[in-house]
């Protein structure tokens, strides 16, 4: 109960409204609302700050569930956020199956932004959870980045490097379901709190792709929360 000690709403209704803000797009003081139509009397600017304190605890106490199991092939790409009114990149990779791999946020789309987000999905990957090959787009500095992975001993040598345009449509879609999320935002302040947002829309997008079915023993939503208080409570 560490992380919610001192909280003046009891852990339950902060995962509730954490959950609610990241899974279905929509304000902070939409959520409000809908909060005080229940009963709880909660200021817009404290969901804020539930989210941006329990977001990427939430990403970071799931990772072991969702991280990739097989050696399947990624389709990785970027899309574009926007922070402080410039256009910054989130980096993304799903699976065979649509599954989301990782993703990370940079300032940058250079050979050094893709080789930061590929160590980190690779980083800690047994050699069965390894891709057998990674396609992109026809960007000079994924090639980059991969070459430079498999000299320094982080990806295998015998990964393949596709470049197939039409390979890449499940990632795209997958941006496109992201950003309905990420819209509603219009924006953001900060690129940290930007990145510790999009941890919370990330992991409850994997949710709605079921991502998660395996360890929520059929409940539904009712697993779903139960597999998120464990993991904040009980860790």
């Amino acid at each position: 109960m560490t992380l919610f000690k001192y909280r003046q709403f009891s852990h339950d209704i902060i995962i509730w409204a954490v959950r609610w803000y990241c899974k279905y797009g929509i304000s902070y003081r939409e959520l409000e609302e809908m909060l005080s139509e229940r009963g709880i009397n909660v200021d817009h600017s404290t969901i804020y700050r539930w989210v941006q304190r329990y977001a990427p605890e939430i990403e970071k106490r799931l990772r072991w569930y969702w991280k990739p199991k097989a050696g399947l092939s990624w389709k990785v790409d970027e899309t574009y956020i926007k922070v402080k009114g410039k256009w910054v990149y989130l980096y993304r990779a799903v699976d065979k199956q649509g599954h989301t791999v990782d993703f990370y946020l940079s300032s940058r789309r250079n050979a050094k932004a893709a080789k930061r987000f590929l160590s980190k999905a690779l980083k800690g990957l047994k050699c069965w959870e390894c891709p057998s090959a990674i396609n992109t787009d026809k960007a000079a500095s994924y090639a980059v980045a991969i070459t430079e992975l498999k000299q320094e001993g982080k990806c295998p040598e015998a990964l393949e490097h596709r470049q197939i345009k039409y390979l890449n449509n499940a990632v795209e879609a997958d941006h496109g379901k992201l950003k309905r999320l990420i819209n509603p935002v219009r924006g953001f302040k900060s690129m940290k709190t930007a990145y510790a947002t999009i941890k919370g829309f990330e992991v409850m997008h994997m949710f709605k792709k079921g991502q998660f079915n395996i360890w929520l023993s059929g409940q539904g939503i009712a697993g779903e929360i139960r597999l998120i208080t464990d993991a904040l409570v009980n860790y």
